[in-house]
């Protein structure tokens, strides 16, 4: 049976979008044990993707302006922040992949189309000002949608996987860096490439990539505008796999679903548990992963896995 959301037109609150097509988990399986056919959700009314979920909980978010290469304007930045809120508090999701239409996964924001030519010279060679209104004030809009959608997908806290099946470039390069797994198919490339025309990678990039690789290597990176294959981003460790292009989203859901079998609310406290220990010591990063157990351990997925364990069978979890 097919269920489609409310459009998001239609949407009086952010939650209600999700109201008609949002089962527990347990409701999901008993449709399964019942043979009632599959779950499948498609979300339509997106800015610059579509939004789907299948029976298994993988939401798959696919930018969908191949005539444009995928980039994303201020609209397209708004209604991901809107989709990660809300598959954030949604059952029905359990593993979030991402993955470009077309040539290319995503190459960044839509400059372009923000504003002419001629504005675009003005706002880029004036400074911001709090309350000014006009391309400036969009210029500014853009790089703060850039910063609060990257941070709305780091603290996203289900699992989340890029599919890069062709050039990530700027903002798209930093959301795929938000994701926890990188695949990559074997004619993609990736990087900032801001500096190229004298920008900066101020929707948060830097930081990402010093997390990920290094101070050094970012530097050889931004300061170089340089874009890197599949090879060189394997070699960096930007991506955990090459994989060829017409078995990327195969291999993706194939990873995608080891996760949405597994125990959701352990995968969830270490997910956040990891992206924390970066910060902290290892006193505190002992203390914070024991605080984390100690909700894992009372949890029914604790006493399935043990008993399975000794029943020598694959664990059924919740």
């Amino acid at each position: 049976m097919m269920r489609t959301a409310v459009g998001r037109d239609n949407a009086p609150t952010l939650y209600s979008t999700y109201v008609e097509w949002r089962p527990a988990p347990c409701a999901r399986n008993m449709r399964a044990a019942l043979g009632c056919g599959s779950y499948n959700m498609s979300k339509a009314g997106y800015s610059g993707f579509r939004l789907d979920i299948d029976d298994d909980g993988i939401a798959l978010i696919r930018f969908d302006r191949p005539d444009r290469l995928n980039v994303l304007d201020i609209s397209a930045k708004r209604d991901l922040i809107e989709a990660l809120t809300q598959l954030q508090y949604d059952d029905a999701c359990r593993v979030l992949i991402f993955t470009g239409e077309g040539r290319t996964y995503c190459a960044g924001d839509d400059v372009k189309g923000a504003f002419a030519e001629e504005q675009w010279e003005a706002a880029r060679s004036q400074p911001v000002r709090k309350g000014r209104k006009g391309p400036i004030a969009t210029y500014s809009s853009l790089r703060t949608i850039s910063q609060q959608l990257n941070r709305t997908l780091m603290t996203f806290d289900k699992i989340t996987i890029a599919a890069i099946n062709g050039a990530a470039v700027q903002s798209g390069f930093s959301l795929a860096l938000c994701c926890d797994f990188r695949l990559v198919a074997e004619s993609a490339k990736m990087g900032s490439g801001t500096m190229r025309m004298g920008f900066l990678p101020d929707e948060g990039g830097h930081h990402l990539l010093v997390r990920l690789i290094g101070i050094a290597r970012t530097k050889d990176l931004l300061l170089r505008g340089r874009l890197v294959g599949a090879d060189e981003a394997a070699a960096l460790g930007l991506v955990h796999e090459i994989v060829s292009p017409g078995a990327l989203l195969d291999r993706a859901r194939a990873l995608a679903l080891e996760f949405a079998h597994g125990p959701q609310v352990a995968l969830r406290l270490l997910k956040n548990a990891i992206d924390s220990a970066v910060d902290l010591g290892f006193e505190q990063a002992a203390m914070d992963i024991a605080a984390r157990a100690a909700i894992s351990d009372h949890h029914p997925d604790a006493e399935e896995g043990w008993r399975a364990f000794r029943e020598k069978r694959r664990p059924a979890f919740e």
